[in-house]
């Protein structure tokens, strides 16, 4: 596998530390260069909330383009101390915060703030994407008013989903990655 770095902003270039193991899939550059050129310049002072963190990758991305704040959450010990030596070897360790914990236990607590993109890219084959969109719709508080969720799985996994709060607008497939964005059905109600 190539090595995965930023590709643009104040990072840009530097490469990143992979998580050892196999217990992460790190998104592609080809894929990842396509996410923030649909996302583009909305991510400038935005914040999100980068499930299943891995690396970091895509939330790192986020900062070294302008985001805010980005939030970290991941399970695993060896990815958690890999996301932190990513923030300090690209400079961004200021806007975020690092938590090792499990997301699905996360997203059933009150929301502490509101995220203007949740970056949801769970293990593979195990239906915990869904399970991730089923507790954000019920607990839409971890969404701003414009918020995007954006769902990275493998195209076989996919099938729509029925939710109450949050309706799909968007998918995209390059390879063996499947993007999928939803947004609030009623803004207002968040």
């Amino acid at each position: 596998m190539s090595s995965i770095r930023v590709i643009s902003g104040k990072a840009k270039g530097r490469k990143l530390k992979s998580v050892p193991g196999t217990i992460t899939r790190p998104i592609t550059d080809r894929v990842k260069e396509a996410l923030y050129n649909i996302i583009g310049a909305d991510i400038f002072d935005a914040t999100m909330l980068d499930l299943f963190g891995g690396t970091g990758s895509v939330g790192i991305e986020a900062l070294s383009r302008g985001a805010n704040f980005v939030r970290f959450i991941d399970k695993h010990k060896s990815a958690v101390k890999t996301i932190r030596e990513n923030l300090k070897l690209t400079g961004l360790s200021t806007h975020a915060e690092v938590f090792q914990n499990d997301a699905l236990k996360i997203l059933r607590k009150p929301a502490d703030r509101a995220f203007d993109y949740l970056y949801v890219a769970p293990p593979q084959y195990k239906n915990i994407w869904e399970k991730t969109m089923q507790l954000l719709d019920e607990n839409i508080a971890w969404l701003s008013n414009d918020s995007w969720v954006i769902v990275q799985i493998h195209p076989v996994e996919y099938y729509r989903l029925s939710l109450a709060h949050l309706a799909e607008f968007d998918q995209r497939d390059y390879g063996s990655t499947k993007l999928v964005f939803y947004a609030l059905t009623n803004p207002e109600e968040s």
